[in-house]
C-alpha cells in the first residue's frame, strides 16, 4: 500500500495545526457558527443529532494493521468504543466532542490518516474494488491509479468548491465490484486491442433525490490522459454546473440537460487544451507508483491443505462458512476473506474496537497485515493461504466476525439513519435488526441464495437503498416514519435502479413486507434463478400482489 513521503506526512500535520487553531477560535466565540462550518466540513466533522460526528477518509478502503489499531484507539479513547464503516469505505466517529477533535485529527496523521474531503462540495474519497490486486477475474490492479488521482485532487483549489459534492470509483475487475455507474465519474479496467492499459469512463451516475445510472462517456482513455481528462470533466463540471439550487447541483443533472453528447463534446473540447500537458502520467510515475502495489511474492508459504479439506467436509459450520465468505484469489491456494460486520443484534456496519484490535491481529497473523474495507460495510483480508482458513475462522467465530452471510440477506447494508444523523427522516438501524432477527436462520438464507437489502433514512441514499435487489428507504408522513419499498436494483456489470412498488408501510410491518416479497419469489422462480433475476423476468406484478393483496394493517 502507499506510503507517506515527507511531503504527504507535512501536509496532514500542517492541516492539524490550522484546524485546531480554527477550534480554539470557534471554542472562544472568535469564530461565528456560520464561518466555523466550512472549515469543519473540510476536515470531515458534521454536527448530528445526538453529538457531533468525524468522518475518516479510508482512500480506497485500504487500510495497514497499525491503521486499523489506530481506530479502535480512536473509538476507545474519544468516542464510545466502536466505529462505523460507510457505504464509501469511510469510518465515521458518531459520539467526538468537539474539543477533542483536533487530537483525534493528530492520532489519524500520526498514522498516516486524515479526514480531508470527506464532506463539502469538493471530490471525495475515491473508492474502489475491495478485491483490487487479487481478484482472480482483475484485468489490472486500479489501486494505483485511485492513488494518483487521490493525490491530485486533495486539496486542490479548484475542486474545493465545486457546484456539490463529486464522487469517483475505480473498478479493475471484469466484474463490476465498485458500482462504478453510481458515481459521478466511474472508471472500469480495460484494455485496447494492442495490450495498452486505460479505462472506460462512465460519467453522471448518482443515487440521492434523483437516482441515474452513468453513461459510457468514452470507450477507452489511455491511463496517461487519466487527470488529463478528469480535469476536463471537472472544468466542464464547474463552468455550467447548476450553483443556484442544491438538489440540481450533481453532474448526473448537468449531464442531462445538456445531454451525454453535448457534455461529451464540451469535455472534448476542454481536453483538446490539457491532452499531453503538465498532467500527463509518464510511464516513469505509473512505474514508482505500481510498486507500492506490487504486493507479496507469496513465496516460501507451508502449503498443507489436509486439515482445510477435511474440515470442508466434516464442519458443515466452516464449509458454508467458506462457500458464502472466501472469495477466488489470482494466486493458487489463496483466497480473499470477507469479515461480516452483519451479525444479527449489531447495526450493520459497526466495528467495536475490540473488533478492530482483532482484524489488525489476523491482517498480521494471516493477511501479511493488510486489510480492505468494502462498500458493503465489511472487511476484506485479501491474502489468507486455504491452509490458514480453518484457524483464521474459528478465532473470528468466536468473536463475532465469521457470520456466513456475505451476499445473502441478512448482509444488510444500511445507513445510521434517524438514530445518528440529523439528515434523516426515519431510523435505519432498527428496521435492519428486525429484518436479520427475523430471517436468522441459515438453511433458509441459503437457500434463497444471494440477495441484497439496503437501508437508507433519507433520499440522500447513504444505505444505496436504489441499487439493492430490495431496497428500503425511510420517508416522513405527518411527522411518523413510514418505509418505501423499491425491487429491481443491482449493481455490478448489470446496474440498475430499484422501482418503487407502492405505498409505504410502518416500520412493523417491514419483516412481513419482507416475508411476502421472499415467498413471491420462492413461488416463482426458475431452478437455481437467483432473486434479482427472478424479479427482472417476471417484473413487478407478482410481488406488488403478494405484499398488498394480503398483507394487513395500514399503508400509506
Amino acid at each position: 500500500m502507499y506510503i507517506y513521503n515527507e511531503v504527504d506526512q507535512r501536509l496532514v500535520d500542517d492541516r492539524v495545526t490550522q484546524f485546531r487553531g480554527q477550534m480554539q477560535r470557534f471554542l472562544d466565540g472568535r469564530l461565528s457558527e456560520d464561518d466555523f462550518r466550512p472549515l469543519r466540513l473540510q476536515n470531515g466533522l458534521y454536527v448530528q443529532r445526538q453529538s457531533p460526528m468525524l468522518r475518516v477518509a479510508i482512500p480506497y478502503g485500504t487500510l495497514s494493521s497499525r491503521q486499523l489499531r489506530q481506530l479502535a484507539h480512536i473509538a476507545r479513547t474519544w468516542d464510545r468504543g466502536y466505529g462505523h464503516f460507510t457505504t464509501r469505505s469511510n469510518i465515521q466517529f458518531n459520539w467526538v466532542r468537539l474539543h477533542d477533535v483536533p487530537d483525534i485529527l493528530a492520532a489519524l496523521a500520526s498514522a498516516q490518516m486524515h479526514a480531508i474531503q470527506t464532506s463539502g462540495n469538493c471530490i471525495r474519497n475515491i473508492t474502489c474494488d475491495q478485491f483490487a490486486g487479487v481478484a482472480a477475474d482483475e484485468v489490472f490492479d486500479p489501486r494505483p491509479y485511485c492513488e494518483i488521482v487521490r493525490q491530485w485532487s486533495t486539496l486542490a483549489p479548484e475542486f474545493l468548491f465545486l457546484p456539490r459534492k463529486f464522487k469517483i470509483a475505480f473498478s479493475g475487475g471484469e466484474e463490476d465490484r465498485a458500482a462504478v455507474r453510481f458515481h459521478d465519474i466511474g472508471a472500469r479496467a480495460c484494455l485496447a486491442a494492442d495490450g495498452r492499459p486505460g479505462f472506460a469512463i462512465y460519467v453522471g451516475g448518482g443515487l440521492g433525490r434523483t437516482p441515474m445510472l452513468g453513461q459510457l462517456l468514452k470507450e477507452f482513455l489511455p491511463r496517461e490522459e487519466l487527470l488529463n481528462y478528469f480535469d476536463a470533466i471537472l472544468r466542464v463540471y464547474n463552468r455550467h454546473g447548476r450553483r443556484d439550487n442544491k438538489y440540481k447541483a450533481r453532474l448526473k443533472i448537468l449531464v442531462k440537460d445538456l445531454t451525454l453528447e453535448g457534455f461529451a463534446r464540451d469535455v472534448e473540447a476542454e481536453w483538446a487544451f490539457a491532452r499531453g500537458g503538465p498532467n500527463t502520467v509518464s510511464d516513469e510515475s505509473f512505474a514508482a507508483m505500481e510498486a507500492f502495489f506490487a504486493g507479496p511474492s507469496y513465496a516460501g508459504k507451508v502449503t498443507d491443505e489436509t486439515e482445510y479439506l477435511t474440515a470442508l467436509q466434516s464442519n458443515r459450520a466452516f464449509a458454508r462458512w467458506v462457500a458464502r465468505n472466501v472469495a477466488a484469489h489470482r494466486q493458487p491456494g489463496y483466497g480473499i476473506v470477507t469479515l461480516s460486520l452483519k451479525k444479527t443484534g449489531m447495526p450493520p456496519g459497526d466495528a467495536t474496537a475490540s473488533q478492530l484490535d482483532l482484524a489488525a491481529d489476523l491482517a498480521e497473523r494471516f493477511s501479511l497485515g493488510e486489510i480492505r474495507v468494502s462498500h458493503e460495510q465489511n472487511l476484506v483480508l485479501p491474502h489468507v493461504h486455504r491452509s490458514d482458513l480453518l484457524a483464521l475462522w474459528a478465532i473470528a467465530a468466536a468473536n463475532g466476525l465469521a457470520t456466513p452471510n456475505i451476499g445473502l440477506l441478512t448482509d444488510v447494508v444500511c445507513c445510521p439513519g434517524g438514530d445518528f444523523c440529523s439528515l434523516a427522516n426515519a431510523k435505519s438501524i432498527p428496521v435492519a435488526q428486525a429484518i436479520q432477527e427475523r430471517f436468522d436462520q441459515l438453511d433458509y438464507l441459503f437457500d434463497l441464495g444471494p440477495l441484497e437489502l439496503n437501508i437508507s433514512g433519507c433520499v440522500n441514499a447513504c444505505g444505496h437503498h436504489h441499487i439493492g435487489h430490495i431496497g428500503i428507504l425511510g420517508v416522513d408522513k405527518n411527522n411518523e416514519e413510514w418505509y418505501q419499498v423499491t425491487l429491481g436494483g443491482r449493481e455490478g456489470n448489470r446496474a440498475a435502479i430499484g422501482k418503487v412498488i407502492g405505498p409505504s408501510f410502518a416500520a412493523a410491518q417491514i419483516p412481513e413486507v419482507i416475508e411476502k416479497l421472499l415467498a413471491a419469489y420462492v413461488a416463482t422462480r426458475h431452478e437455481g434463478e437467483i432473486f434479482i433475476d427472478t424479479v427482472e423476468r417476471v417484473g413487478l406484478a407478482p410481488f406488488k400482489t403478494a405484499v398488498y393483496g394480503e398483507l394487513h394493517g395500514p399503508h400509506h
